[in-house]
């Protein structure tokens, strides 16, 4: 059975020129549309009352008018019509990628999850946090009682850490080499690491951090993905640690990124884990490096799985 991944063109709304390069979205999917052991699927957008469980009212009035516009470019994006309708879309891919994991043992969605997005505000390209948005979905459907998030973008995910700390059945660990404060990157974890908090946790890279140093800090702390019991795991798989792209401290190339990606979902497996993931970071001015890491962890995925994805939960 083909592992199934959600994507949709309107994913990607018009930013104009920007270091976000939105357009990996269809050239993720366009470089997996081939490929026999994916199916690419379209998902539904969430609705109003999905974000609503996640964002104030006034911050998704922000960004569905426009207006207040400090408020609605909060994430450093430029607003405009389609901004709202996209976002929609892309936490609708991330439900669908939960909800199909829960089902099936792995799944994704060709997008972001939107990890720096807070209850009121977005920051660092990130609108509505599509992650939380899904697992309180999810919950709200009596799906899932207890999630994890395993968040191994270069920057802390924050947003997530926020949302957390009043969620009591959810807990995200962060394995990171930038700290992520009030819309801005620390590159240096030596000097800024973010401190754990109620729910949420994290583990630094250290600047010039290799591939094998990077997997035993992975393989130290994957067991407390499993202390609270989660229902489902979603992980945040970022391209940004690569070492060639220009937020990231260390030293990691493609095979390293690859490695870690194939431990995350031999863990998940192993343990009986449904896992769900996304795209995340990746700023390289060549785009074709970011794809390349979200290519490899489609493909780390699909190798993981291969026996075990036809075997409903």
């Amino acid at each position: 059975m083909s592992l199934r991944l959600f994507h949709d063109p309107g994913f990607e709304a018009p930013i104009g020129e920007h270091i976000m390069p939105i357009r990996k979205f269809h050239l993720v999917a366009d470089a997996l549309r081939d490929d026999a052991r994916f199916e690419i699927i379209a998902p539904e957008p969430v609705e109003i009352a999905d974000l609503a469980r996640v964002h104030t009212p006034d911050y998704i009035e922000a960004v569905r008018t426009g207006e207040p516009r400090a408020l609605a470019e909060s994430q450093k994006f430029p607003w405009s019509p389609q901004l709202f309708p996209s976002v929609r879309l892309t936490n609708g891919g991330v439900f669908a990628a939960a909800a199909t994991a829960l089902e099936r043992g792995a799944s994704a969605a060709l997008a972001s999850g939107f990890h720096h997005a807070g209850a009121n505000h977005g920051e660092g390209f990130c609108t509505f946090n599509g992650l939380v948005v899904a697992l309180e979905k999810l919950r709200a459907q009596g799906r899932v009682g207890r999630a994890a998030v395993l968040d191994m973008d270069l920057h802390y995910g924050n947003g997530t850490a926020s949302l957390a700390e009043s969620r009591d059945w959810l807990f995200a660990l962060s394995i990171y080499g930038n700290d992520y404060w009030e819309n801005r990157p620390y590159r240096d974890v030596e000097i800024v690491r973010h401190p754990a908090g109620p729910n949420h946790a994290g583990a630094a890279l250290p600047n010039g951090c290799r591939g094998d140093e990077m997997l035993a800090i992975l393989e130290r702390n994957l067991p407390r993905l499993l202390e609270s019991r989660p229902d489902v795991l979603l992980y945040q798989a970022g391209a940004d640690p690569l070492r060639d792209d220009p937020y990231s401290p260390l030293d990691l190339g493609h095979a390293d990124l690859a490695a870690r990606d194939r431990r995350v979902f031999e863990f998940a497996k192993s343990h009986g884990l449904p896992i769900a993931w996304v795209l995340a970071g990746g700023y390289t001015p060549d785009v074709s490096q970011v794809v390349a890491v979200h290519v490899n962890t489609a493909h780390a995925c699909a190798e993981v799985f291969s026996d075990s994805a036809s075997q409903a939960r």
